[in-house]
């Protein structure tokens, strides 16, 4: 119950800063709250920020217009900047980029909400 606690923490920290993707914390807190406390869970589905989200992919396996597209922004972004620029090591360069490419390749195949 903690660790989803922790993570609506850090997914409310994501609705402001954009390196903190706050779609997949929500989707994990809301298993955390799954397992440990159906009060907690009931909040996190009802809640009128995160419950549509939550709710959204519970149900139809999508995830709003505005998250993939700051997801894969934030993947070409920050990604090419730490593979391109930030790491030296060959090896790293390489791990990290097929990290991001599976990364990239996973969210680009996420279905859009309709209503979105």
């Amino acid at each position: 119950m903690a660790m989803g606690f922790v993570l609506v923490g850090l997914a409310t920290l994501g609705l402001f800063l954009p390196l903190l993707p706050t779609t997949p914390l929500l989707l994990l807190a809301a298993t955390c709250f799954a397992k440990s406390s159906e009060r907690c869970h009931r909040w996190l589905l009802e809640h009128k920020v995160f419950g549509a989200t939550i709710r959204n992919w519970h149900e139809h396996r999508c995830i709003p217009r505005k998250a993939k597209l700051v997801a894969v922004a934030s993947i070409l972004l920050f990604g090419s900047y730490a593979v391109g620029i930030a790491i030296e090591n060959i090896w790293i360069r390489g791990i990290g980029g097929i990290i991001l490419l599976i990364g990239l390749v996973f969210v680009v195949r996420l279905k859009v909400c309709e209503d979105d």
